[in-house]
């Protein structure tokens, strides 16, 4: 029986189209499985960078509320030296001496209060900035993994419609995924502002 070479052309074409399409689902599962790989990657030290966030947080809030404390001490340290002062000015000369010690001791006690309150300030600023630097770096990881999700959406939909040009497209996306997860797993200064702003 002898075959008809349009036939033969169209088998010929049939077997070029599913080669290719075979081409590109394997090239889909092979992107699917690394950009999946650094997902988790980015995910795991996400995770760590929320911890990091919390932490700094509640130092933030504890150094905070330290400070106040010492505020009030403060405060009261010094309406205490007001009163012993008044008090010295019409106390008798045999008295004089109890009080100019116990001036001495709060003055010391002020002083000391002033002290301890601006370390507790500094200290919370510091909380604030590290705080600060773990939500960046937390956006950065948020807007790779919105990213990535992009992706593999548009790989999937190529890999059902073995759209080459839908391959290609995904890698926009994956491209920046990939570029915010290093800048968040590096600490780079990469923080598209303007996005975060507008996502959140």
């Amino acid at each position: 029986m002898e075959l008809d070479p349009l036939e033969t052309i169209d088998q010929a074409n049939e077997a070029a189209r599913e080669q290719e399409s075979s081409r590109l689902n394997m090239l889909v599962a092979v992107t699917v499985a690394l950009i999946s790989t650094f997902g988790v990657i980015c995910k795991l030290r996400d995770n760590s960078t929320v911890l990091d966030m919390q932490q700094a947080q509640a130092s933030k809030i504890d150094h905070w509320a330290f400070y106040q404390a010492r505020n009030i001490r403060q405060e009261v340290a010094n309406a205490s030296l007001l009163q012993l002062r008044l008090a010295a000015a019409t106390a008798p000369a045999a008295a004089q001496a109890g009080y100019r010690n116990a001036i001495v001791a709060y003055e010391a006690l002020l002083a000391d209060q002033q002290k301890k309150k601006e370390e507790l300030r500094t200290q919370a600023e510091q909380d604030q900035q590290a705080y600060e630097v773990a939500s960046l770096r937390n956006d950065q990881f948020d807007l790779s993994e919105g990213f990535l999700a992009i992706t593999i959406a548009l790989l999937a939909v190529t890999s059902l419609t073995h759209q080459r040009w839908l391959y290609v497209l995904a890698m926009v996306p994956a491209c920046l995924g990939v570029l915010m997860g290093l800048a968040g797993l590096f600490s780079w200064p990469l923080h598209p502002s303007w996005l975060t702003r507008l996502l959140s």
